[in-house]
């Protein structure tokens, strides 16, 4: 169980962060809202918070491989 918790405070919970720093709002904040979009329309939240995330992760792996296309 702590293992499972750990991978989601490690990868999940840093979309949440990402978006505070740009709009200038704690990371809670964000966080509770997307728990209570997610009950009052049962769940398409959820859905939009995991696009955000893989699309985050994606931004990271291209800017890795446009610094490795420079470096050449």
């Amino acid at each position: 169980m702590k293992k499972l918790l750990y991978f989601f405070e490690k990868n999940a919970f840093g979309v949440c962060a990402k978006i505070g720093e740009r709009l200038g709002i704690s990371s809670e904040s964000i966080r509770l809202s997307f728990i209570y979009v997610s009950f009052i329309t049962f769940g398409s939240p959820i859905f939009l918070y995991l696009v955000l995330a893989f699309w985050m992760k994606m931004k990271a792996h291209l800017r890795k491989y446009r610094q490795i296309i420079r470096g050449f």
